[in-house]
């Protein structure tokens, strides 16, 4: 009996060894892809904490130097944070804080660069549309309106879709187009929260306009 036993498991090993010649090369190179890859997603896991960490840190200085109305140093660090950290969100915002102070220090040019920065590289389209509305608006007050409304054609975040709908009114109020303007204020009229109080802005301008949202309702 055990001169049988000896006899399997001679033959079972030596189909073990014949498999593990054919297959044995294959399975080893699949399995260590399996685990080059599962070492690859925890380092690009850990790669992008430690991005995103770097880049908190570096935008808490922008904020800093924002918040003490430095604009030089702002600048400054925005550009080695969108340089070194641009596919991060604290770039982004980053991007909208320095063109905010540059335009308060009178520097309007290089707060649309800022912008134009965030409008072209953002992931988020929210991100995007707060930079075109806010490019528009430095378009506008150097009277170049159709440049403004193009970028307004390119605010396509739903959250934003009144805001975008009110500026258009503005510019096109601006180009002397009443009848447009006072289509793009019902809209944004129409589109915003009725809990917000900006709506109330929003009907005062369709109420100069000769088309008060009340009265339309009222006439219903």
């Amino acid at each position: 009996m055990a001169s049988h036993l000896d006899l399997e498991e001679q033959e079972q090993l030596a189909q073990l060894k014949a498999f593990w010649a054919q297959y044995g090369n294959l399975i080893t190179w699949a399995l260590t892809l399996v685990l080059a890859g599962f070492a690859a997603w925890n380092g690009w896991n850990w790669w992008q904490r430690e991005q995103a960490a770097k880049a908190a840190a570096m935008f808490d200085e922008l904020q800093r130097a924002a918040d003490a109305g430095d604009a030089a140093k702002t600048a400054g660090i925005f550009n080695d944070l969108k340089d070194r950290f641009g596919g991060t969100a604290f770039a982004q915002q980053g991007g909208l804080l320095t063109a905010k102070l540059q335009f308060d220090k009178g520097a309007p040019d290089a707060a649309a660069t800022a912008l134009n920065w965030v409008a072209d590289n953002a992931g988020e389209t929210e991100y995007r549309t707060v930079a075109k509305l806010r490019l528009a608006g430095l378009l506008a007050d150097q009277k170049k309106y159709d440049e403004a409304l193009k970028q307004l054609d390119g605010a396509t975040s739903k959250e934003f879709e009144a805001l975008v709908a009110d500026r258009r009114g503005d510019i096109l109020l601006a180009q002397g187009k009443a009848d447009e303007a006072k289509a793009a204020y019902k809209k944004a009229w129409d589109a915003m929260d009725p809990a917000v109080q900006y709506r109330r802005l929003i009907d005062a301008k369709l109420t100069a306009l000769g088309a008060a949202p009340a009265a339309d309702g009222a006439a219903k």
